[in-house]
């Protein structure tokens, strides 16, 4: 890598390593095949020794040649160590491993010790100075920096290590050639190892705790490969996809996989995405541009770089970890470096101020410096700018530019901050500070310089100030720090007296009670912490609080100041605990002593522990055979109190058969057979459990009853449940009583029998959806979960339910609770991906997603898919006119209707067209939009032939013979029934007398394509009726007589718009254009429709 001296860094890249890329966030490793930068053909490089300068876009680099490292054969590998001072390289024809260390400018070389083996892959870990290196045969180095320890490790992978990441916990992720995923701790040692068999379209995630339990998330196909992700704040991945796509999704349990966002940000391409967690910011690159997002809100896109000369193309994307860099590759081989976070630096000095506005000038006196600077100093007549241990001195002058450059000095460490007065500077560097004259000779600057504190002091300097006439300087050690009082030394020799706020409770130890009860307490708290025993009980005496004084004695025990702990429970009156500290006051070994002490405490494990660690491990016997006494006089004591269950619970956790005998025949004798039978049992009293539960039996019944009478629910169905094994009547009861209780036992009941539906509709009816949801999760049982808790669930309840689905890639059910739950881009993306057998059902319910979303890229996708873009395979046209219809958009609504109608006609299905059409007339009325002339038109036509039979049927053959006059005369609309359709119209009208017509529609009949396909017995009457119609015309017209067509005539009625008359039939006046209103018993104009 060169380095030029352009506005521009232009550097040779080549671009030839297509490798696996690992990132581990958190407990989960992600795996996807990337696109990676690598250099090639280049067998020297350069690194700047100085820092950099630059404008306020495009940075350029120093004008000096920097530092040449010449390595063996190609660079295959670099990485900076967590610090960024040491820069490790490998290379192509060396064993070696070459350590270049920024801070001195010095280069070493580290022995791999695998001289037949060529090194492929280099990553230094991201909290300790661990450096890996892994090889083309699969093995692994793992070098300590600190301590010069190499630890090889043989045969990791079978093949070429490729790529890796360290985690926060010093696990190293290594991947390979060999399809396999290893992970190992910071000795080598592999922990997991994983096969893994990717594609550019799937991302795959699994815990590093529990790789075998994946999750493979893929994507929509029209986003293209997957080429860069980054992850980012609380488990939030950001994905670039080659065809210009930008999404983020979670990696949180209960929305994995989910899109959070989705855009379009490069029209042809993206290569590379990259995120700041400094700035806040995400940043993608392809075609000739760059797209900075804000992550608070991905929409909002903050800044758009063009860079039109690259002709070939972006690569690759980078920000520094601080935010303030970021540099894109080209495929050309150009890097382009951007300023994207100005530091923030200024210093003043009285009415002085000096603040850096860019990398190359402060204002409003433009000095154009050579660094970058670290620190800024003002004085009164100079500004000082530097980095590292060099600082710049400028006088500010009146004449033109407005400074004069002084000189540079190079101090004895980093530089910190610094201070300027009228005369005077003071650096302050690594606990030091230096104070020297701005502007003078040589040798009166070396009189005048001095160097603070004096080299026999061994304190730091932490801060300084310096003002006209004084340094003012802190050090990390005062003179003396004595019972709270801190004594400092001033500048001019005398001392002063600091109070810690951590020494204030010293104040009132005395006894006085002028402070309130709580000051008061949070003082004792102070003392407590410095463990000043005897000021804490001086402050308790003042307060005389029972709670103060039990905080003092449980310290007092807790640091095993056992004399002091007798007086403080004495003056608070506790004799109990005075007699036992008695007891133990002269007991010398500390084990034995702490035992005593901690069980006084109650922590009884602690307590065994020290008994058994002491020179009388028998204390830990005795100690645990009277906490099982203690345990059997409460287990007594608890039933006869009443707390029966929690008496029992005790006595069947004991170790004692006596107990379980006693406490038996105590609940024996308050008629608790059950419990009584059940110890006797336990205790293995088999005659006496065996009498008492025949007692019971009888007993219980009795016992239901008097529940019953008292309305006792609850404990009619636990006896029923767990004493009479009649779950029939107490599951009756819990339907009719709802009681919540009653629920859960009878869910325990059935939960013990492996019936796990029941137990499932039994915990939903007593509101633990939880416990439900994850025994359905458990035992397959999701479907019947998911029915029984209908619409009384919660938005969480659905989206766990949907997140299991989607892992069991059931499509229908997991889309139909994403939409209950409100996320319906993720219920759309699963009903679209239904198999064929749920297709009907998926689509009606995607149709009903998107009219409930409003969202119009969810529209746009699902008309896609309707139309057949997505899958080549158009849907039916329904399914388009009932998303019109859901997203409320009538007008297109209504040409798609006019469509399915008019497919539906032809078809011959004239029932439905006539349903499509007269929703569609009703709905577009109800919203009074204006209804279209060829719906109106045609569903006109369609009632009249469905009123045909209807007529025909009540023996009114003039209607019926009008509706098909009606219905002839648009003949085209009813292709599939052409012939049965004239053919009916020649029967009615001749039975109505209508022999115009009827001859009109029989003479058609006769055209060569129709006669062959009419009913065989209509076909001779038909023919004839045309053969004596036309023989009598001739004959009548020989004799110059009229033929006999008469027509019965049809009544008129007023046209409601303009009066003027028209037949019955018609429907459009003649005068005034109008289209008229209908009966829709008869398809006929009414008499009075005004």
């Amino acid at each position: 890598m060169k380095v030029g001296t352009s506005e521009r860094i232009e550097n040779a890249f080549g671009f030839s390593i297509s490798t696996l890329s690992l990132v581990i966030r958190s407990s989960y490793l992600t795996v996807s095949l990337l696109l990676t930068v690598a250099l090639v053909n280049q067998s020297v490089f350069i690194l700047a020794d100085k820092a950099w300068a630059g404008s306020n876009l495009l940075y350029k680099w120093q004008k000096s040649l920097g530092n040449y490292i010449a390595v063996a054969g190609r660079c295959v590998g670099m990485d900076w160590d967590k610090d960024g001072d040491i820069l490790a390289v490998i290379a192509a024809k060396s064993s070696s491993i070459y350590l270049w260390d920024a801070s001195v400018n010095k280069i070493s070389q580290i022995d791999s010790g695998m001289s037949r083996d060529q090194m492929s892959f280099i990553l230094w870990s991201k909290t300790s100075p661990l450096l890996a290196v892994g090889t083309v045969k699969g093995n692994l180095l793992i070098y300590n920096q600190q301590t010069s320890r190499k630890i090889p490790v043989l045969g990791k992978h079978t093949k070429k290590i490729t790529c890796g990441c360290w985690s926060s916990q010093n696990l190293l992720a290594l991947g390979s050639d060999d399809n396999t995923l290893s992970i190992s701790n910071h000795e080598g040692d592999t922990i997991r190892q994983v096969s893994v068999s990717v594609e550019k379209k799937i991302l795959v995630l699994f815990s590093v705790n529990d790789p075998e339990n994946r999750i493979e998330l893929t994507f929509q196909r029209h986003y293209g490969n997957i080429v860069s992700y980054r992850w980012y704040g609380d488990g939030y991945i950001l994905i670039g996809f080659s065809h210009g796509y930008f999404v983020v999704i979670s990696t949180h349990i209960r929305e994995i996989g989910q899109e959070l966002y989705q855009a379009r940000n490069h029209k042809e391409s993206l290569n590379s995405v990259a995120i700041s967690s400094a700035l806040n910011k995400a940043a993608s690159c392809g075609d000739n541009s760059i797209k900075i997002h804000e992550l608070s809100e991905l929409k909002d896109i903050s800044n758009v770089v063009q860079l039109d000369d690259e002709t070939k193309g972006l690569d690759q994307l980078s920000w520094t970890d601080d935010g303030q860099l970021l540099a894109v590759s080209t495929q050309k081989g150009t890097l382009h470096v951007f300023l994207t976070k100005l530091p923030i630096l200024g210093d003043s000095f009285g009415t002085r101020l000096a603040y850096l506005t860019s990398l190359l000038e402060e204002k409003p006196v433009a000095i154009e410096v050579d660094v970058e600077p670290t620190f800024i100093a003002v004085g009164p007549y100079h500004v000082a700018v530097g980095m590292n241990n060099r600082a710049w001195f400028y006088a500010l002058v009146d004449q033109k530019p407005g400074f004069n450059k002084l000189k540079d000095i190079e101090y004895l460490g980093t530089i910190a901050s610094m201070c300027l007065n009228s005369d005077y500077a003071a650096a302050l560097f690594e606990g030091k500070v230096q104070l020297h004259m701005i502007e003078g000779k040589d040798q009166e600057e070396k009189k005048q310089m001095k160097l603070f504190p004096d080299d026999d002091r061994k304190e730091r300097i932490l801060c300084h100030m310096l003002t006209a006439d004084f340094l003012y300087y802190g050090t990390d050690k005062p003179l003396l720090l004595h019972n709270g009082e801190l004594t400092c030394q001033t500048a001019s020799g005398k001392t002063s007296d600091v109070a810690l706020s951590t020494h204030s409770f010293l104040k009132n130890s005395t006894g006085t009670a002028s402070n309130s009860s709580p000051e008061l307490s949070k003082q004792l708290a102070q003392a407590l912490l410095l463990k000043r025993f005897h000021d804490a009980c001086d402050l308790c005496k003042s307060v005389s609080s029972d709670t103060d004084w039990a905080e003092l004695g449980k310290a007092c025990l807790v640091h095993m100041e056992v004399e002091l702990a007798i007086q403080v429970y004495r003056m608070s009156g506790n004799v109990g605990m005075v007699l036992s500290l008695q007891g133990i006051q002269g007991i010398e070994d500390m084990n034995l002593l702490a035992g005593h002490l901690a069980m006084f405490l109650g922590d009884y494990n602690l307590a065994q522990d020290h008994y058994l660690s002491s020179s009388c491990p028998i204390a830990a016997l005795e100690y645990q055979e009277h906490d099982e006494a203690c345990q059997a006089g409460v287990a007594r004591m608890s039933i006869r109190m009443g707390d029966i269950r929690r008496g029992a619970v005790q006595a069947t956790q004991h170790p004692s058969r006596v107990l379980k005998k006693e406490c038996g025949a105590i609940l024996e004798s308050m008629k608790q057979f059950s419990e009584a039978a059940q110890l006797y049992e336990k205790g293995q009293y088999y005659d006496k459990a065996a009498s008492v539960y025949i007692r019971c039996k009888n007993w219980y019944k009795d016992a239901v009853q008097a529940y019953e009478s008292a309305k006792d629910w609850d404990n009619v169905i636990r006896v029923l449940l767990d004493h009479l094994n009649n779950p029939e009547d107490a599951v009756r009861i819990v339907r009719e009583t709802q009681s919540i209780d009653g629920a859960k036992m009878v869910a325990r009941f059935f939960l013990r029998l492996n019936d796990y539906g029941s137990a499932i509709h039994f915990l939903v009816l007593s509101q633990c959806n939880d416990e439900a949801f994850q025994l359905a999760q458990q035992h397959g049982q999701m479907e019947v979960y998911a029915d029984i808790i209908g619409s009384e669930a919660t938005q969480e309840d659905y989206q766990s339910i949907a997140l299991y689905f989607e892992a069991e890639k059931k499509h229908l059910q997991a889309g139909k609770f994403f939409q209950k739950c409100g996320q319906y881009s993720r219920a759309l993306k699963h009903f679209l991906k239904c198999p064929n057998t749920d297709d009907n059902l998926a689509v009606e319910m995607a149709i009903e997603t998107v009219g409930q979303a409003k969202d119009s890229s969810l529209t746009n996708q699902l008309i896609d898919y309707l139309m057949g873009e997505s899958d080549g395979m158009p849907k039916d046209a329904k399914y388009l006119f009932r998303l019109y219809m859901a997203l409320q958009q009538y007008r297109e609504a209504a040409r798609t209707a006019i469509i399915i109608a008019r497919e539906e006609q032809c078809a011959g299905n004239y029932r439905n067209a006539h349903d499509v059409l007269f929703s569609m007339y009703t709905e577009l009325q109800a919203q009074k939009i204006k209804i279209p002339a060829e719906m109106a038109t045609n569903l006109m036509i369609l009632h009249s032939y469905l009123l045909v039979k209807v007529h025909v049927k009540r023996g009114d053959h003039l209607k019926g013979a009008r509706m098909l006059i009606r219905v002839s005369n648009n003949i085209s609309k009813f292709p599939a029934h052409v012939v049965p359709i004239l053919t009916s119209a020649v029967i009615e009208c001749h039975r109505a007398g209508l022999k115009n017509s009827a001859f009109s529609f029989a003479a058609m009949l006769m055209r060569p394509e129709y006669r062959n396909e009419i009913d065989p017995k209509y076909r001779k009457k038909i023919e004839a009726m045309v053969r004596i119609l036309v023989f009598t015309s001739l004959h009548i017209y020989l004799h110059h007589r009229r033929p006999d067509t008469s027509e019965l005539e049809e009544e008129t009625t007023p046209c409601p718009f303009c009066g003027f008359q028209l037949p019955q039939n018609e429907l459009l006046c003649i005068s005034c254009k109008n289209n008229l209103p209908y009966c829709i018993a008869t398809v006929l104009t009414p008499h009075d429709t005004h």
